[in-house]
This record gives structure tokens, C-alpha cells and sequence, in this order.
């Protein structure tokens, strides 16, 4: 028989797969996948087997256990201020990335445009294409990441019906700024164009910056979804449980899409949750200081090697620009780092849809125990 042709004739094995896999087999250590290697807290993990032994290992509601959407709102409103309706507003996903594939396929209908910031987490355009809808890209600056917001008002058609914002920003750790908030506002003004705000690292931001939220700016909020992740805020990243806030009209659409995609999330994870939500409301807001104590173990020592670097303003990545040691592309020279270095790294130009060729970038994962970066920056230090 003919099989039908692939929807998606661009996507392979993702490099984090690759690399992860490339690390296994030559026993190098794994600065590549953004996974922590400690566990969450133990209180929460403790609460897990409570409520699994107290028998909650059925489905959950589609919407989420009500006593998470509950905590959920409440959270929302200590760190920005804005009150949320928990039953209308807020839905439990088995994760970020099916609540951002939700939020594109609700709204996004053949011939939209959805307008997506290079280097960008490779999840987006696939979700975009899936949908029939069209990915615009725009490349962030190549050496701050900062938007160019007038590439941005010369990119909006009467087709657009979408931009994408990841802020604190996966690759490259850049962070949105007020002056940005303010652009996207007068940008949107007016129109009807939605915004998918991917917020997974909002509560990891480094040397005295405050997320700003689009939680906190109620034009924006009321044209976006906003996506957060338990698995980054909780070091539990295999629990794969994140939510989604958007006004209830949108959440609507949303969640007729997430019930056909994983109709609920595990029942006894979300109950434990929401216990530690209620009981440790002081772990969000050290969370950043706990990363950046990571973040300048890793960068202190890197001032010994022949990597360059700009240090992170949030999430748990650092780039480096390995210009001083080769001149051979990205991808060549991860390869070559976990082959003779022993250490893995994801190179830069993967998450874009055409890589500025003078790329020299990697990204490296620092959300790992301190004798495992220890071990790691001895290896870099030498290459």
C-alpha cells in the first residue's frame, strides 16, 4: 500500500533526544536536555503516595481538580495581582507544550498567520503547521535577543492571528523589559490578533528582575493565553503537568481541544500539588535566587575557559559562544564536545528556521547538583 505523505517532512528526532541519547552513549554529562538531576521537594513527593493510597487514581475533571484551579488562582493573584475566575479561566494540561499546541489549534485555522521570535522552542511551528496555519519569523537581535518591534508591525497582515512570546526566553535566557510590554500593548491596539504568552520560566529570573507577566497588563491578558509549567517550578519535569489562563471565552475553545488531546492530567499529582501550592507559598519567590546561585557556580569557572559568554538574565540556561575553539558550525561542534570534551550541549541554530551562518553558539542546561556541574566545567575548562 501507499502510505500517506508526512504532515510534518521537516521534523526528524529532536536534538535534545539526539543529544541526550549522544551523552548516554559516550558516558558524558548531560548539559543539554532542560532537566534538573535533584528532586523536587519532598513534601510534594510525599503527598503524591498519600493521595494515591487514599485511592484519587481516577480521571480527573477535564478542567483540573478543583482544589488546584483553586490554588492556581490564588497564586495568580499574590505574584501579579490579577483575580482569575479558577472554574471559567484557569485548565490543568499534561503539560506546557499541550497547553501551547491547544492554545494554536483552537484558534488557528487554515491560512492564519502566527508570528514566532527566532531562536524559538521547537514545539511552536509544528503546532502552527499542523493547524494550516503559516509560521512568520522574525530573528530576535544575534547578540542581546532583544525584538525589533518595528520588524514586527511590518510583519502583521490582516491575516495575522497570533504572536508567540517566550519570556524569560528558551534558548537564550533574555527577558522582556517594559519598553517591550508597551510596544506589544500599542501593537495589539485595536486589533484582534491573540497573543500566546509561553511563561514556563516566570519564576526564574535573575539579578533583581521581575517578571513581567502578561498577567499584569489586563489589555494583554484579555487577548492571551498564558502558559505556565509545575514541572520547572518544582524541579518535576516528568510529571509533564502545566496550566493555561485565558479569559473564558477563549478557555472555552481551549479546553475543547484539550479534552480530545488528554482529557485530564493524573489525578493523585494534581491533589499534591495544590497541598504544596497552600502550604510553601515562599518557594516561587526564591526560586530565582536558588537558579542564579547555579547560574554564577557555572559562569565563575567559565572565566577560565576559552568560551564567551553574556550571563543569563532567567531560566536555567546559559549560551556560549565557542568562537575561540572552533570555527566548525554548531551542530558539528556539539558533537565533537560530547565525543572528546564528555560533556552535551544543544547548539543554537536549531531553533531557527534559517540560522544566521556566522552562528557560534551553544546552549548548556545548569539546573543540575553542584558536583555534576563541577564535573562538567573541569572538562570545559580544558577545550
Amino acid at each position: 500500500m501507499r502510505y500517506p505523505a508526512s504532515r510534518l517532512p521537516q521534523v526528524g528526532t529532536t536534538i535534545f533526544t539526539q543529544m541526550s541519547q549522544l551523552a548516554s552513549d559516550h558516558q558524558a554529562i548531560n548539559l543539554s536536555q532542560g532537566f534538573p538531576d535533584f528532586e523536587g521537594p519532598q513534601v510534594l513527593l510525599d503527598r503524591v503516595g498519600e493521595y494515591i493510597k487514599k485511592g484519587m487514581n481516577q480521571y480527573a475533571p477535564m478542567t483540573g481538580v478543583e482544589p488546584l484551579r483553586l490554588a492556581i488562582a490564588d497564586k495568580i493573584q499574590r505574584c501579579y495581582g490579577r483575580k482569575v475566575c479558577p472554574q471559567a479561566e484557569v485548565t490543568v494540561t499534561s503539560g506546557a507544550t499541550e497547553a501551547i499546541f491547544a492554545a494554536i489549534a483552537a484558534t488557528v485555522r487554515p491560512g492564519d498567520e502566527v508570528i514566532v521570535f527566532d531562536p524559538a522552542y521547537d514545539s511552536y511551528e509544528p503546532a502552527i503547521l499542523l493547524n494550516g496555519g503559516v509560521a512568520k519569523h522574525i530573528q530576535l537581535d544575534s547578540y542581546d535577543f532583544s525584538i525589533n518591534w518595528d520588524a514586527v508591525r511590518e510583519a502583521i497582515t490582516a491575516s495575522t492571528r497570533m504572536i508567540i512570546l517566550n519570556s524569560p526566553h528558551n534558548p537564550s535566557g533574555a527577558t522582556l523589559s517594559v519598553e517591550d510590554v508597551a510596544a506589544l500593548e500599542a501593537l495589539v491596539e485595536n486589533t484582534d490578533i491573540l497573543i500566546l504568552a509561553d511563561e514556563v520560566y516566570e519564576h526564574i529570573l535573575f539579578d533583581g528582575r521581575h517578571h513581567l507577566s502578561l498577567h499584569r497588563y489586563e489589555a494583554l491578558a484579555e487577548r492571551s493565553f498564558i502558559v505556565s509549567s509545575f514541572g520547572k517550578t518544582y524541579h518535576i519535569t516528568g510529571w509533564k503537568i502545566g496550566y493555561c489562563v485565558a479569559p473564558a471565552a477563549l478557555s472555552v475553545e481551549f479546553r475543547k481541544v484539550h479534552q480530545f488531546l488528554t482529557f485530564s492530567t493524573s489525578t493523585p499529582m494534581q491533589y499534591a500539588l495544590a497541598d504544596y501550592l497552600n502550604l510553601d507559598k515562599d518557594h516561587d519567590q526564591a526560586l530565582g535566587e536558588f537558579y542564579q546561585a547555579k547560574r554564577d557556580r557555572f559562569n565563575t569557572a567559565m572565566q577560565d575557559s576559552r568560551f564567551q559568554f553574556t550571563p543569563s538574565q532567567g531560566t536555567y540556561f546559559q549560551l556560549m559562544d565557542y568562537s575561540n575553539i572552533s570555527d566548525i558550525n554548531d551542530v558539528e561542534f556539539v558533537h565533537w564536545l560530547v565525543k572528546e570534551v564528555g560533556v552535551a550541549a544543544i547548539p543554537l541554530s536549531v531553533f531557527y528556521q534559517k540560522a544566521p551562518p556566522e552562528l557560534r553558539w551553544v546552549r548548556f542546561c545548569f539546573a543540575k547538583r553542584d558536583e555534576t556541574l563541577d564535573q562538567a566545567l573541569e572538562r570545559l575548562i580544558k577545550a
